[in-house]
């Protein structure tokens, strides 16, 4: 009688799942800001998503019709508003992390998988996939380098199949633990709608300080740094920044 394959090296199959960290909560909502029409490229790509085995994988929950930033600052307002609500239902699991899809990314199939490996094994706030801006002089996605000061948001070269720290990422397949927005919500005011500004797009000029420019993302992760946030980018994770009018993915 054979004790099978798994029993005949018990620590190498303990590793195997240390690794995947199947056995510890791993619920994940995914969030779309979208303008309404999503190329069929993308959503294929979508529905070829590997879900972590037995867990909670909800979505992907569409927030349309408004300014990117202001999208995503609706769907951190419904992840938080979802995790209150389940502290009286004994039935709901609260989402621990937070993906970020966007309507022209195309994230490989085992990409959800890999990016909750690296932000458990990095202990990072969040991770996201390597995508480049699209066009012949596309830039990667990967901002500033932590070692360097002045903090800065310079892009910088990929570490080939590497997870590489940095201080921002772009936000079209970015995985974000829900805590980190826990911690910054109590210094964070609520406007007339009671939705806080996670993510703001910023273009203004003070005369005597100067200008300043962030885009949505860029803003946020600008402002959790202050909060200890920690970030990379899992170069392992390749994924296409799709453009529709050439039909081209980059």
């Amino acid at each position: 009688m054979t004790k099978g394959r798994h029993n005949e090296n018990i620590q190498q199959s303990l590793q195997r799942l240390h690794k995947g960290r199947t056995y510890r909560d791993l619920s994940t909502v995914m969030v779309v800001p979208t303008r309404g029409d999503i190329p069929a490229t993308v959503v294929s790509s979508w529905m070829g998503l590997m879900r972590p085995m037995n867990q909670p994988c909800g979505g992907p929950v569409f927030f349309q019709g408004f300014e990117v930033g202001d999208a995503y600052n609706q769907a951190v307002e419904w992840v938080l508003a979802f995790n209150e609500q389940c502290k009286s239902n004994p039935q709901a699991r609260p989402f621990r992390f937070m993906l970020t899809l966007e309507e022209d990314n195309t994230p490989p199939p085992d990409g959800i998988l890999r990016l909750i490996e690296t932000i458990h094994d990095g202990d990072f706030d969040a991770v996201g996939g390597l995508y480049w801006t699209k066009g012949e002089e596309g830039q990667p996605m990967i901002y500033g380098d932590p070692t360097v000061l002045p903090k800065n948001f310079a892009p910088q070269p990929p570490l080939v199949d590497q997870v590489q720290r940095c201080n921002g990422l772009g936000m079209g397949f970015t995985l974000f633990r829900v805590a980190l927005f826990e911690k910054m919500a109590k210094d964070l005011p609520k406007d007339a709608k009671s939705v806080r500004q996670w993510f703001r797009t910023v273009q203004d000029y003070t005369p005597g300080v100067g200008g300043r420019a962030f885009t949505q993302d860029l803003w946020f992760f600008d402002q959790a740094t202050k909060y200890g946030g920690r970030f990379a980018s899992d170069n392992r994770v390749h994924v296409g920044h799709y453009d529709k009018q050439t039909d081209i993915t980059w």
